[in-house]
């Protein structure tokens, strides 16, 4: 579920895995989406730790999936997770090379870490054949606003500023329409992107924003000031439940 983007940017895999409940939530209601008759080959964009792979496999007994992701200790852990169950590949999507064309993708959580939509679609489109379905889920327009506005005062804070000083986030949260003409252009007809709420509290705040939200801004600070820089994002919250108003982007198309 991290998906793709500048090569050699890494996740806590392990950390991942543990507290990815929403993310396999909103991937179980998507493969509702996702018919299968159990022999498709299937290409999960952004695999992440392969917890959605596992899913995906159950589905295609007698077919093959495919998981991708770029950061490689995701692809080590989805490896070892899945052993035999798919075959899981280190690459970045917008250089995505699979060994044969698919007849479905399914991506979680994953295409707002991509710049590119564009060229997303078109190589995406390359891998499938002709009438292969794409259902995916991404963050949309307004995704997490409040929480990276409190995270954003944090980091322009006197403690913080000079880590971020010219440093823009790598998230691109499109509108449904924007998506959708994409696609179209892309090579891909029926269509249909919309935006749904999804507001989750979270269980694990400090280990859900480490290894999830703020994983990007931590990248910028030394070891020694992480932890202070995640208290005082969460320090925002005071007393209340730390509740992320989560808006996600849903597309699903069938390749022309």
């Amino acid at each position: 579920m991290s998906g793709a983007g500048r090569t050699g940017v890494d996740w806590d895999a392990a950390t991942y895995d543990r507290i990815s409940e929403p993310q396999l939530a909103w991937a179980r209601e998507q493969l509702e989406r996702l018919v299968l008759g159990g022999d498709e080959v299937v290409l999960d964009a952004g695999c992440g730790s392969g917890r959605v792979t596992a899913l995906i496999a159950e589905r295609v007994p007698n077919g093959a999936v495919y998981g991708v992701d770029v950061a490689p200790s995701m692809v080590r852990h989805a490896r070892e997770a899945l052993g035999e169950g798919a075959t899981i590949l280190c690459q970045d999507l917008l250089e995505l090379d699979l060994p044969e064309p698919v007849d479905a993708v399914f991506s979680n959580a994953t295409f707002h870490w991509i710049a590119d939509h564009a060229r997303l679609f078109e190589v995406l489109r390359a891998a499938m054949r002709s009438g292969a379905r794409l259902v995916a889920q991404c963050g949309g327009a307004g995704n997490i606003a409040e929480f990276r506005a409190r995270a954003d005062a944090v980091a322009g804070s006197a403690q913080f500023a000079s880590y971020f000083r010219g440093w823009r986030g790598p998230w691109n949260y499109a509108n449904a329409e924007q998506t959708a003409a994409r696609l179209s252009d892309a090579g891909f007809e029926y269509v249909k992107t919309w935006l749904a709420p999804k507001p989750t509290p979270l269980a694990d705040p400090r280990g859900f924003v480490e290894t999830v939200c703020l994983v990007r801004h931590l990248d910028r600070l030394p070891p020694e000031v992480r932890r202070s820089f995640v208290d005082s994002v969460l320090g925002t919250y005071g007393d209340r439940p730390v509740v992320l108003q989560y808006m996600r982007l849903n597309m699903t198309a069938s390749a022309r």
